[in-house]
């Protein structure tokens, strides 16, 4: 038995303002790179505020390169004062030149880039507990000095 396919509502976008790559180098389990957050903004019809300043990005970049899985960490500040914790898990991949550019801090175009990724949320106020409750999804776009993502919840 087939069980119907879940939809999607939008929850957020987010434009992420980010620093220079801080490169920690080759590991046994890939190359390792670290992208400072420094702030941006949350906009949609549910969800408003800021990006607080001092999260990361953290990447290890695997298949010759063609991959890159992000474990990145951040605080929102919402518009009511609340904040909220996310953990956002994601996987890019692109061709071996276009993920070059990426990491050389290059545009590419998004149409050549799969990036998606799986935010989870901590919430300090009741009022946006239900964000724990749900399971999420989100579509990503690196740019060189910025990354823009779009959340949903799956319904």
């Amino acid at each position: 038995m087939t069980l119907p396919a879940p939809t999607l509502e939008h929850l957020c976008d987010l434009a992420v303002t980010i620093d220079a790559p801080v490169e920690v180098g080759q590991t046994a389990m890939g190359m390792r790179r670290m992208i400072p957050i420094t702030g941006g903004t949350v906009t949609g019809s549910q969800m408003q505020g800021c990006i607080v300043p001092g999260g990361a990005d953290f990447q290890l970049i695997v298949g010759d390169g063609t991959q890159a899985h992000l474990d990145a960490r951040y605080v929102l500040e919402l518009q009511d004062g609340s904040r909220v914790f996310v953990q956002n898990t994601a996987l890019r991949v692109a061709s071996a030149e276009d993920s070059a550019k990426i990491r050389r801090g290059e545009p590419v175009d998004p149409a050549r880039v799969y990036f998606r990724c799986q935010p989870k949320f901590e919430a300090t106020s009741s009022q946006w507990a239900w964000l724990a409750e749900h399971q999420f999804i989100g579509v990503g776009l690196r740019l060189p000095d910025a990354v823009h993502l779009s959340f949903y919840k799956v319904c």
